[in-house]
């Protein structure tokens, strides 16, 4: 071709374009593009500019053979250059689907066409292909819809395959292939294929057939299944059309299997023919029923007892018919069924209809079939439809297991953020007890006592902040000890008015909204003063620049809906909220404000468990906490409380828990603890404070010393004890013995099933671990006395 004229590069653009518009016009493609063999290059219009990312301007000047594969998806570039080689060689028509990628990044299908151009050669033989030019148009749609339609086919039974006549071979689908029996494949013989047939049946494919465009033609085969050797009937129904890339004609056509069809067919066709013999009523009944069904049907008596039943019950679950007509179903119902059966029949009987009832019918192979029932009762009889729901239960309950598993993994990775948090602040702690208590032995063993006040004090202060890390923890775990009474919210607020204001600083603006006629609530009062105390010093600390902090009480009546979405029960609640106009909180935030230890605070300004404190305090007390927040705006928090009919009590501020403890005068005390240090810790204060200690291990020592005629005037017991008796159980044997007995039970967390849901009797009081000096005095007078110190 070196003396060929090269079309491109002598063309001035504008006439190329023009050219490539009136190709593109002409086709109605999404873009025009021309090959130019001598220059090898390709140039294309404004839309081809768009699919390659590039200039118009550059389009039109042409690119390389290179750039122009090079977007092309790797799987079919391959497929592409033998296609655009043999244009190159001769081939006159090029008719090609293909995928790209676009500059960016989607996968679009393209359909190329082309047409040979020639150009005569001055006094140099015959004309020759010089150029190529067509059209590339957007196919991806037509490939989605082709997708949908092959996965339709698979879900209806709809294979199909295309014969272009005079060819082979056929293209066939994958329902196409599973229908013969055959692997799958997208190419078959014509002849494999018709071997299938049974003989005496028309070919699937007939070679022989005169085919005529638009002729619609069907038929019915049996064939023998390739891997099963079962025959099967098929229709096929196809059209002749135009083959687009040979010019020849094609059949297009497609099979389904209607074995089933056709044995209903004959069935009834029996049937039609005996049915005048049919003269019994138990025989006119079951004619009634579509055998075909793959549902069970079933006509019974108004007690349940099977008249008539479709083969469909022997196919589900193997038994003969002849063992279950004459018997009801509750042989084959699951024990966990059998109640609710037997209450469904009885409705039915009482002219009841029955919709959707599920239960499971034991299959011959000894498993259960999960069936959605629906009945209705007529003349004295119950027509009944079961549908096999198994597969069904079986995804809901995969489904099910699936979400537990990602609950699980949740939980795990906030059980592994809590244990982190609490090996990192009680090592803390810890570090400081041991540090202080070896510096204090150190300075014992030196007869250097000036310091001893100081390491004393640094381990008094370390157990204090260890103490609280762990009602934190417990209340967040919702396993603290609470007193709950019935508190005015509105009252309590009011109380902590001043305190809130000086801890907010004069640059926060406190406002105060309360509601007229608000309800009490059941809850611990101190711990509800904590939480709003924590909620403000958030707010305070969300506002560095200062801001407006509003505290808001109401009366709320969650209906269904909206207490699903708080998970709670529908009903009365009071709210108590706390909002600030500050730097609020982003939702991946705000989602885990409420984890353990997660704090948005440097290292060293908070624990990152008070919001979760606060959690845990709520629920535990039967309520909720939510947060609504936005970026910039500022943070609401609101706690729901439940509402408690019944008059507030008087605030408790506290002041005899501050008194200096007195001694006793040398009253019995029966201490049991299964934890010998803090036995004999609480045996020693007792006596230091004037008291006789008897101490016990368990629940049976102290029963040996309860049953004895040793005086005892208080009885102080651990609630979790080892050895078979718990704390309550042997409160409760020696108010047995005891009815006077009075009782204080010492308890590390709330156990709530022990101590009958924190409903004491009189004369039983509850103390948490740790405790100090001052407490225990108090608990110990107040018991023994009658009185507080």
């Amino acid at each position: 071709m070196g003396g060929s004229t090269t079309f491109g590069e002598s063309e001035p653009p504008a006439a190329v374009e023009e050219r490539l518009r009136n190709i593109l016009s002409a086709s109605g493609g999404a873009a025009a593009w021309e090959w130019h063999m001598g220059g090898k290059r390709i140039l294309g219009d404004s839309g081809f500019a768009t699919l390659y990312g590039i200039a118009p301007e550059e389009a039109l000047s042409g690119i390389s053979p290179g750039r122009f594969f090079a977007i092309i998806h790797p799987q079919d570039r391959d497929r592409m250059r033998l296609a655009m080689g043999g244009m190159l060689r001769g081939s006159e028509v090029l008719s090609k689907q293909f995928r790209i990628i676009s500059p960016d990044g989607t996968v679009r299908w393209l359909q190329a066409r082309a047409r040979a151009h020639n150009a005569q050669r001055s006094g140099q033989g015959p004309e020759q292909s010089d150029r190529f030019s067509g059209v590339l148009l957007d196919i991806t749609e037509q490939k989605r819809l082709e997708e949908q339609l092959r996965i339709a086919q698979t879900a209806g039974g709809v294979g199909t395959f295309e014969h272009v006549d005079g060819f082979g071979t056929a293209t066939v689908s994958g329902q196409f292939c599973a229908l013969l029996g055959m692997h799958a494949a997208t190419d078959l013989p014509v002849r494999t294929i018709n071997a299938l047939v049974c003989a005496g049946d028309p070919p699937l494919i007939d070679l022989a057939a005169r085919p005529e465009l638009g002729l619609a033609t069907h038929a019915e085969l049996r064939i023998m299944r390739a891997d099963t050797q079962e025959i099967r009937w098929l229709m096929r129904r196809g059209e002749y059309i135009r083959d687009a890339d040979t010019s020849g004609v094609r059949f297009s056509g497609v099979i389904y299997d209607i074995t089933d069809a056709k044995r209903v067919e004959s069935q009834l066709r029996v049937l039609n023919e005996t049915l005048e013999l049919r003269v019994e009523e138990r025989t006119r009944e079951r004619d009634r029923i579509w055998r075909v069904s793959q549902d069970l049907l079933g006509v019974s008596d108004a007690h349940g007892v099977w008249m008539s039943i479709n083969p469909a019950w022997t196919t589900l679950l193997g038994w003969a018919e002849s063992e279950i007509i004459g018997n009801t179903s509750e042989w084959l119902a699951h024990e966990e069924d059998r109640e609710a059966t037997r209450l469904e029949v009885a409705r039915l009987a009482a002219g009841h209809k029955t919709l959707k009832f599920e239960n499971r019918l034991r299959r011959r192979d000894g498993g259960y079939c999960w069936l959605s029932w629906t009945a209705v009762p007529e003349d004295g009889m119950l027509y009944s439809v079961a549908r096999d729901i198994s597969a069904e239960k079986e995804a809901a309950a995969a489904l099910a297991k699936t979400q537990e598993q990602l609950r699980q993994s949740h939980k795990m990775e906030a059980v592994g953020q809590l244990t982190g948090g609490i090996a990192h602040d009680f090592n803390n702690l810890l570090t400081g007890i041991s540090g202080s208590l070896e510096m204090l032995q150190a300075r014992l063993a030196q007869r250097r006592l000036q310091d001893a006040d100081r390491y004393i004090a640094a381990a008094q202060s370390a157990s204090k902040r260890a103490a609280a890390l762990t009602h934190r923890l417990l209340a967040f775990s919702r396993r603290q000890t609470l007193e709950p009474k019935s508190t005015d919210v509105n009252r309590l607020v009011a109380s902590m008015d001043e305190l809130v204001r000086r801890t907010m600083g004069p640059p926060v603006q406190v406002e105060v909204v309360t509601a007229v006629g608000l309800w009490t609530t059941l809850v611990d009062p101190n711990q509800l003063e904590n939480a709003l105390l924590n909620l403000c010093i958030n707010a305070r600390d969300a506002m560095p620049d200062g801001g407006r902090l509003i505290i808001e009480t109401a009366n709320r009546w969650l209906e269904e809906h909206a207490a699903h979405q708080r998970e709670l029960p529908a009903g009365p609640y009071v709210t108590l909220s706390v909002t600030d106009n500050g730097t609020g909180m982003s939702p991946s935030v705000a989602a885990k404000a409420f984890d353990p230890f997660f704090t948005t605070k440097p290292i060293g300004q908070g624990t990152g468990l008070g919001l979760s404190m606060i959690y845990g305090f709520a629920r535990q007390s039967g309520g909720q906490v939510r947060i609504y927040s936005e970026v910039g705006l500022g943070t609401t928090i609101c706690l729901y409380l439940p509402r408690h009919l019944g008059s507030a009590d008087t605030l408790d501020d506290g002041s005899s828990a501050r008194e200096a403890p007195r001694l006793g005068k040398g009253e019995t005390i029966l201490v049991v603890d299964d934890e010998p240090e803090i036995r004999v810790l609480v045996a020693e204060m007792l006596e230091d404070l004037g008291y006789a200690a008897i101490e016990a291990s368990d629940g049976r020592d102290a029963l040996v010393v309860l049953q004895s005629t040793v005086p005892i005037d208080l009885l102080i017991t651990d609630v979790g004890l080892t050895g078979g008796l718990n704390g309550r159980q042997v409160a409760d044997a020696g108010r047995a013995l005891r009815p006077e007995l009075k009782v204080l039970f010492m308890t590390g967390y709330a156990e709530n099933a022990v101590l009958s849901q924190g409903h004491l009797e009189p004369g039983m009081h509850v103390l948490t671990k740790p405790f100090s000096l001052d407490a225990l005095a108090n608990r110990v007078q107040l018991l023994v006395n009658g009185r507080p110190t």
